[in-house]
């Protein structure tokens, strides 16, 4: 296992630091979300110095957030209270809020997902008054949904991603234990599932590229799916299982696809080691997926015995960046 250093870092301030939470990568700078519902800025070269810019949310409790433009660096934000923001880190921090929707009432929202190509904004509900739902706003009319589903889930919707190549196509999960594609371009909400796969209680889920899709359950159950067609539907092409067996480790903290389609990085930890390590999926020579372990990148002493709940990889700079429930920011290098 190849070894990073932690080269900086910085804690959140307070008796009883909060949970860092998400690290998003923006033009600006790293965007940090933590359980405090605040939303900093860093100089990703000068962490240690704190956040640049630091932003109060006003959501009750932050649950979701995600780039809506990042080289523009603009980010949007859900939470428990029903509202959706879009902030514009290039402004002052008072001036920062382009927008604000308020959305399926005060239901609580789980997961967001974000298109500057088609200027929409998806949110996932969780499950309230026998209902979970997904709803689209195009945010030159925010008065408004565009779209929403109120059968496509039957529990808490707990994942949204958009395809890497066509914005029309929306991934979501689900407590219910599935996996859903569908096409927004179509309003019958009995015909808009174009794939659906079954893989149990949804803790993360996405696409890898133009087809395929991975998706890891509460249990850290693991496997990929493939849209294509001549591929049978439904069926998983990868069926890892458990990764905590596979990988020896505690928990899967999160799966960041690479931005080629070429494959993804799983971040996963050990408390009692206090270890955390980055391990490669990518394809064989044969087409095959690999769980490449030989490779893997260690994180000694990681957030201590704290759980990593976000970290983000730069390859050419070669750095990672992780948050932890210990209250603070990391920068990795090789040593």
């Amino acid at each position: 296992m190849y070894m990073l250093s932690c080269a900086a870092g910085y804690k959140y301030p307070g008796a009883e630091a909060p949970y860092v939470l998400d690290i998003i990568p923006l033009a600006a700078g790293l965007a940090v979300t933590s359980s405090d519902q605040s939303l900093c800025l860093f100089d990703p070269t000068r962490l240690g110095l704190g956040p640049a810019k630091i932003i109060r949310t006003n959501h009750g409790h932050l649950t979701s957030a995600k780039a809506y433009n990042a080289s523009e660096s603009i980010i949007s934000t859900a939470g428990e209270n029903g509202s959706i923001s879009v902030w514009d880190f290039r402004l002052d921090p008072s001036k920062a809020e382009a927008l604000r929707i308020q959305g399926n009432g005060a239901t609580s929202l789980l997961s967001l997902a974000c298109s500057s190509q088609i200027s929409t904004l998806a949110v996932g509900t969780e499950l309230d008054n026998h209902q979970a739902s997904v709803l689209l706003w195009d945010i030159r009319s925010p008065s408004a949904p565009k779209l929403q589903y109120n059968e496509v889930h039957s529990d808490d919707v707990t994942e949204l991603n958009f395809h890497p190549g066509d914005p029309n196509l929306l991934l979501s999960g689900s407590t219910d234990g599935l996996v859903n594609v569908c096409d927004t371009r179509i309003t019958d909400e009995d015909e808009v599932i174009i794939q659906a796969f079954n893989h149990g209680s949804v803790h993360r889920a996405g696409f890898l590229n133009s087809t395929e899709v991975f998706a890891i359950s509460h249990d850290e159950k693991f496997s990929l799916y493939d849209m294509a067609e001549g591929v049978e539907q439904g069926s998983a092409t990868l069926d890892v299982g458990d990764l905590r067996q596979v990988l020896g480790c505690q928990y899967v903290a999160s799966i960041s696809p690479k931005l080629n389609g070429a494959g993804a990085v799983i971040g996963a930890g050990s408390q009692d080691q206090e270890m955390f390590q980055l391990i490669h999926l990518s394809k064989g020579p044969t087409g095959a997926w690999n769980l490449d372990k030989e490779t893997a990148v260690g994180l000694p002493g990681a957030h201590g015995s704290e759980l990593v709940r976000s970290f983000c990889v730069f390859d050419e700079q070669h750095v990672v960046f992780t948050a932890g429930e210990d209250g603070y920011i990391k920068a990795w290098r090789p040593t």
